[in-house]
């Protein structure tokens, strides 16, 4: 097995969960101000109520169970969408995103390991995964782009972010 160094150690590996704009104590449908967009998918896997909600539908194994997930992530983010609801659809769209992302890692590396902990966490070969989470990905991916793309979330967002951050 081909080892890449690594110039950068992951960033879950400093994780500090007090200075983490997202808390899992917090339900964010009862408190929505304390929510912040952050970048890609921070706060996706904490959010409550939201990940409940959400995740219990996040699957990329295979293609057709991407088609599957993504629906109905895409049908919700519309539903939170209707209601008003900015967290929700941004918690969806988060959820989209990571689809894409995880499937597309595990697509790349063998067993979705990017770095190798054995080796004081080296950059493993890239092109070892599967290519059934390649077709996933490009699955996500598209109702990812199709969520962002909507202009109700986008006004919502830009909104939120210019108020709350």
């Amino acid at each position: 097995m081909l080892v890449v160094p690594l110039m950068q150690q992951p960033s879950y590996l400093n994780f500090d969960p007090d200075h983490y704009a997202w808390k899992p104590d917090i339900d964010y449908r009862e408190r929505p101000e304390l929510y912040r967009v952050g970048r890609g998918e921070q706060g996706v896997l904490i959010c409550e109520p939201y990940k409940s909600e959400i995740g219990q539908f996040w699957r990329f194994k295979t293609e057709a169970i991407a088609v599957e997930s993504s629906e109905k992530i895409f049908a919700l983010f519309n539903e939170y969408l209707a209601a008003g609801d900015f967290v929700g659809a941004d918690m969806a769209r988060k959820y989209l995103q990571m689809g894409y992302t995880r499937a597309r890692r595990y697509a790349n590396y063998k067993g979705g390991r990017k770095y190798d902990g054995q080796r004081d966490y080296a950059l493993l070969e890239r092109g070892t995964g599967d290519a059934e989470k390649a077709e996933a990905a490009k699955v996500f991916y598209a109702e990812w782009k199709a969520a962002e793309a909507n202009e109700v979330y986008a006004a919502m967002k830009e909104d939120w972010k210019h108020a709350r951050g």
